[in-house]
């Protein structure tokens, strides 16, 4: 083999020694096969609530030691083929091996930044709040760009997307919305996303086609489950109510149900127009000030190494985390972790891993290429 395909190999293979000590191999197995017999049980539903925590903790050791065993598996064949083609003078079997290893070895910086994501909620579903800063059409137009993309990103990784509120524009896109995404480590890859985000272009809604920069802020916090308890006093609490907004004709809602409320003592409001019902809008509503409030503890804690103010300071100049350039070139650079790719277009569509890993490498100490061959 050539001496850049063994370094790959031997990438992967302490990926893999690491991946083996963080799960506590042999453990791990053991545990996997103690909580698969505990979910073939005929009385494993008779408590839902422990049955649910039992199906997670079992899933999700599930995948880890599948992934392990793919990219054992992995390496083996390919090598394997890379022996035979060169044996046989295939280099077309050779090609194909090197790039799978490749391939390979990219899966495995991604699986071990993801098994390393050990936050109390990194596993948890999130809410993603986007405000759109000053700037009028441009900024509402730019948050609108924001949402999609965020949307998009969770439908390439196959999770759930609810919106849970919604402001529309005057004249185009949002001034803000809350959205819930639903699937395995919602929050501890999304989490890297809270800042400014800060868009130049040539301005669809100028006449004079002049360069515009926009800004939009993304704040991102888990949804937290029963076993955290936050208490909440009534009478911190101001609640309205108003009509929500949405499409014309038949979707008009008529009632005033949507809800909004406000926790006096730390500042918080949130806001749920999802559902008709008033009395689901307000649960829902509470349970989005619980994470808020929950999300607030963790930001103090760990404020000492994470830098997550952008989000508590003016959208606009000096807080951005990561500039999307349309105009006069194409580039989006990730101002913590130097990141750059070379097609905004792809990533306004959703492809926001390498970011995102990056941000996560930076927080593990995971080394992390910093330039997109895009």
């Amino acid at each position: 083999m050539r001496t850049e395909i063994e370094k790959t190999v031997a990438e992967i293979e302490q990926v893999l020694t690491l991946l083996r000590r963080h799960l506590d191999w042999d453990t791990a197995q053991l545990r996997l096969d103690a909580l698969t017999a505990q979910t073939e049980s005929p009385e494993f539903w008779n408590d839902p609530e422990k049955a649910r925590v039992t199906m997670r903790e079992r899933d999700e050791l599930d995948v880890a030691v599948k992934t392990v065993r793919e990219l054992e598996a992995g390496i083996r064949d390919n090598v394997e083929l890379i022996e035979l083609g060169e044996a046989e003078g295939d280099e077309e079997i050779v090609r194909d091996a090197e790039q799978a290893l490749i391939d390979l070895k990219a899966t495995a910086r991604r699986t071990q930044i993801e098994t390393l994501l050990s936050g109390e909620v990194d596993a948890n579903d999130c809410y993603v709040e986007i405000h759109s800063g000053a700037g009028g059409t441009e900024s509402q137009d730019w948050a609108n760009m924001l949402l999609r993309m965020y949307t998009r990103w969770a439908e390439r990784r196959k999770m759930k997307v609810d919106v849970l509120e919604m402001h529309d524009g005057e004249e185009a896109g949002i001034k803000s919305a809350t959205i819930q995404v639903k699937g395995h480590n919602a929050y501890g890859w999304l989490k890297t996303e809270s800042g400014v985000h800060r868009l130049v272009r040539i301005s669809p809604y100028d006449s004079a086609a002049r360069r515009h920069t926009s800004f939009s802020s993304v704040w991102v916090y888990p949804v937290i489950d029963d076993s955290i308890d936050i208490v909440i006093n009534e009478s911190d609490l101001k609640v309205d109510t108003y009509r929500a907004s949405g499409a014309g004709g038949q979707h008009v809602n008529t009632t005033d149900s949507a809800i909004r409320i406000t926790h006096v003592p730390s500042g918080i409001i949130v806001a749920c127009q999802q559902e008709r019902s008033q009395h689901k809008n307000r649960a829902t509503a509470m349970a989005m000030l619980k994470s808020r409030l929950y999300e607030m503890e963790l930001q103090k804690r760990e404020e000492a190494a994470n830098a997550q103010a952008a989000n508590k300071t003016d959208i606009g100049w000096g807080h951005q985390i990561r500039s999307y350039v349309l105009q006069p070139y194409q580039m989006v650079k990730d101002l913590r972790t130097g990141v750059e790719s070379g097609q905004p277009s792809v990533v306004l569509d959703g492809d926001l891993d390498e970011f995102m890993e990056a941000a996560l490498a930076q927080r593990v100490g995971v080394a992390t290429d910093v330039t997109s061959e895009d």
